[in-house]
């Protein structure tokens, strides 16, 4: 095989290979870590030292009167400076990466551009150049949407302004070239970014996206490792013969020989690939990334590895144009998120409790995964693991020690191991200005007294309600505690039209009536609970409740 063929044909059938196999081995891979989680979770510690510490019950002697709020898009809570100052910082912090990976994806688009315009060779026509700057931008559009989207009108408004871009340059060029056709440009397009765009989605796809790069990290070193052996023994007929001659003495038949070859050279390409993921995850835990920047690195990564195979055709060295143009991208965004100016100390970013009802599944997922978007941007949150976000809230680390059979070593396992736990909560600001989730995980025996630990630690409590009801009543136990324990100025219960909210306030008004003799509630003049009602999940609903949750800190 001459160098040309081995370096288009060998690295696009690794890809390809690579991209199809990491859905159904990260959905795979996911299922067992939520199996593991969830037998955790239903096991008990082996602990004999389990405290939880339960209120004093009191009497339904007093007075208080508990006032009920009602928040919606319709019915918004008043201006206050503390909402304003917080979805400033929000925004403040998401235009600054914007920024960054926008001008990281220009200066990518740049280099690529750039390698066509020499290859192609006819001068240096400014339609042309401009053509393929656009062309090449696409990346970047993806890269914005997963740091700005917060559902499907985000992404409206910027495949709107791009393919906008895209229109005006091939008018453009049109107008310049009257003999060029709208036909070929858009061919030219779909051919530069549709098989990458492909590609990504493999593990761009919401039920994978936190262990997608990772695993296709993976798999794309031990299925190059496959072909790569391959091909070695099939370019050496002396090596080819002697390896079928031991074969044949073992009683293998030729598929078998075949199928031993590429699983041999999988395993051994595998164990680097293992390393290589190690490595990342030892750079997560020093917060030298995040695991934003992991995503939108394999999202640059893999549009340069694949629209740079083409170019080998011009020369073999051509095909490491998409390498050098992510290390531009790498360089231009690691410069500019180093400038971010408004990472709060830890002191000063806010701590949110995250519980919620864990029957809810998807749609817990689908609202996680944008509300934390934006408020990761201004501080940390905390949460009990549960089955329900093992995709949403799974981070670089836990799914490394799951694949490693350490797992259990990251459930709470007695007090003092609490204690341990939250005193060392990484509550500091990664690379890109985003804060991180801690996820505890706890035993039958255990989860109690980590839920009364973070409602005391945290600034503010979010408690989700949808589908609370008479069948599905599994967090009583967190609303007595919440009435008991916390403040409820301090809380936001969040609800739809999938909660009973008369079941919810015969409760409510029972626990009030119950309220531990040394509640903090006993003492608040105007007692007040917060129900936030969800509809749209629109962006401005979850500016919204942002500027609830900054009231009630």
């Amino acid at each position: 095989m001459d160098a040309t063929t081995a370096l288009t044909a060998l690295p696009a059938a690794a890809i390809l290979v690579s991209a199809l196999l990491t859905l159904p081995v990260s959905l795979w891979l996911l299922w067992l870590y939520r199996r593991a989680t969830l037998r955790g979770m239903l096991a008990s510690s082996e602990s004999a030292q389990q405290r939880v510490v339960e209120p004093t019950p009191g009497a339904t002697d007093h007075d208080s009167r508990l006032d009920v709020i009602h928040w919606m898009e319709s019915s918004p809570p008043p201006a206050s400076e503390s909402g304003h100052a917080l979805y400033r910082r929000v925004r403040r912090a998401q235009d600054a990466v914007s920024l960054a990976c926008l001008s990281g994806g220009f200066a990518y688009a740049l280099i690529m551009a750039l390698a066509w315009m020499i290859t192609a060779g006819g001068g240096f026509p400014p339609g042309r150049f401009l053509w393929l700057l656009a062309c090449y931008l696409w990346p970047a559009v993806i890269a914005l949407y997963l740091v700005r989207s917060t559902g499907v009108g985000t992404l409206r408004r910027l495949a709107g302004i791009y393919f906008l871009l895209v229109a005006s340059c091939i008018l453009f060029v049109m107008i310049r070239n009257p003999d060029t056709s709208i036909g070929q440009l858009v061919y030219f397009w779909v051919f530069a970014n549709l098989p990458a765009t492909l590609i990504f989605l493999s593990f761009l796809y919401y039920r994978i996206r936190a262990v997608g790069p990772l695993v296709l990290a993976f798999m794309l070193a031990g299925v190059t490792g496959a072909i790569v052996l391959v091909q070695i023994m099939g370019g050496d007929d002396a090596l080819l013969r002697t390896y079928a001659s031991l074969g044949s003495r073992l009683g293998m038949g030729a598929t078998s020989l075949f199928l031993l070859l590429h699983l041999a050279g999988f395993i051994a390409f595998a164990i680097a690939g293992w390393f290589l993921l190690q490595w990342l995850g030892r750079r997560y835990r020093r917060k030298q990334l995040s695991d934003q920047t992991l995503m939108l690195d394999a999202l640059f990564l893999a549009f340069g590895m694949v629209q740079s195979v083409t170019l080998a055709f011009e020369g073999w060295y051509w095909v490491f144009t998409g390498l050098v143009a992510f290390a531009l991208y790498k360089l231009v965004t690691t410069l500019l998120l180093a400038g971010l100016s408004n990472r709060e100390t830890a002191d000063d970013a806010p701590m949110l409790l995250s519980l919620r009802v864990f029957a809810l599944g998807r749609r817990s997922e689908r609202f996680f995964d944008n509300f934390s978007r934006l408020w990761r941007y201004t501080g940390s949150i905390s949460m009990i693991a549960g089955p329900d976000l093992v995709a949403s809230a799974i981070e670089p680390h836990e799914f490394l020690e799951f694949v490693s059979g350490r797992l259990s070593r990251r459930f709470v396992k007695d007090r003092q191991d609490l204690d341990r736990r939250v005193d060392s909560m990484d509550r500091e600001a990664d690379p890109d200005g985003r804060y991180r989730v801690a996820e505890f995980f706890c035993h039958d025996d255990t989860w109690r007294m980590t839920m009364q630990c973070l409602a005391d630690e945290s600034d503010a409590i979010l408690m989700d309600l949808r589908s609370f009801s008479e069948h599905n009543r599994g967090c009583l136990y967190e609303l007595e505690q919440l009435i008991d324990r916390v403040d409820l100025s301090r809380v936001v219960f969040l609800v739809d039209e999938t909660t009973d909210m008369s079941f919810l306030g015969q409760w409510i008004d029972r626990l009030w009536a119950q309220m531990a003799v040394d509640s903090p509630n006993r003492q608040t003049t105007q007692p007040a609970i917060q129900f936030f009602h969800l509809q749209s999940q629109s962006a401005r609903e979850f500016r919204l409740l942002l500027a609830v949750l900054a009231r009630s800190m």
